[in-house]
């Protein structure tokens, strides 16, 4: 995907594990900048963590 078609904004979510830091690293690495602080709540359903991170392009 060229840069000019990748989203400004993007809203990274999923369970708080090594997957979800490895796709906020990988969005960092592709020029994304951190927006705002995380959001993290936990599921008592499911007995795990579920987080959040706002990522915007400069």
């Amino acid at each position: 995907m060229s840069d000019s078609e990748k989203p400004t904004y993007r809203l990274l979510t999923g369970v708080d594990d090594h997957a979800f830091c490895v796709r906020v690293s990988e969005a960092l690495a592709d020029g994304y900048v951190l927006y705002g602080s995380p959001s993290c709540t936990y599921d008592p359903d499911q007995g795990r963590m579920l987080v959040a991170q706002a990522v915007i392009r400069p």
